[in-house]
């Protein structure tokens, strides 16, 4: 195997060093490490649902895949930054573009490893869509995604900040418009309980 001094991984544990939600006031400061942790956490869940409710025909996915991808689907905002969604999805253009440089950052991170995990960890830092199975894969952890800035918002609103109010509505249409059961059953299910107490929440 190669030698050399790698700097991949310690790469990756300055994410704890990048905030999100950079344009609203924070009650508590939320980075992109702490966050990756929140989206692979629900999409393993999101997975773990779907392949319950699997028929005959449906594609049966390994919940720990959908996880790394999760676990990575910031990661190449260690270069880009957390460029807030309004802009990022402003139009057409500016999406195209920034798609090309989040392509271009996966691939400036990959090559801080050995040239035989280059590869592996490319699919993780830039996935292709290129099979059902892949798109399923990304409209999970999209999902997840989303609904972890929810529970952000939940968080900021118990805190009794009112900066949130309007992207917690937002984002709540945005989930509610996904179309997939096992997020209106993670929704439904898991999400009311972050409005609780601790004592509320250990009650059986």
């Amino acid at each position: 195997m190669e030698e050399g001094n790698f700097g991949f991984f310690a790469m990756l544990d300055r994410m704890q060093n990048i905030n999100r939600w950079g344009l609203m006031r924070n009650s508590r400061l939320e980075n992109i490490k702490e966050h990756s942790f929140d989206v692979a956490i629900i999409a393993h869940a999101l997975t773990v649902i779907h392949n319950h409710n699997c028929k005959d025909g449906d594609i049966v996915l390994d919940p720990y895949k959908v996880q790394a991808f999760a676990i990575y689907h910031d990661c190449t905002e260690i270069i880009t930054g957390d460029l807030p969604t309004p802009i990022k999805y402003r139009n057409e253009i500016i999406t195209n573009a920034y798609k090309e440089v989040e392509e271009e950052a996966a691939n400036t991170l990959a090559s801080l490893l050995p040239s035989f995990m280059q590869e592996e960890y490319l699919t993780l830092l830039a996935p292709k869509m290129d099979t059902e199975e892949a798109k399923l894969v990304h409209a999970l952890v999209k999902a997840a995604d989303r609904i972890s800035a929810y529970l952000k918002c939940v968080a900021e609103e118990n805190f009794g900040n009112k900066e949130f109010i309007s992207a917690k509505e937002t984002i709540r249409e945005s989930i509610d418009k996904i179309g997939l059961p096992e997020v209106d059953y993670f929704m439904n299910s898991f999400v009311p309980s972050y409005g609780m107490t601790l004592d509320q929440i250990s009650a059986k």
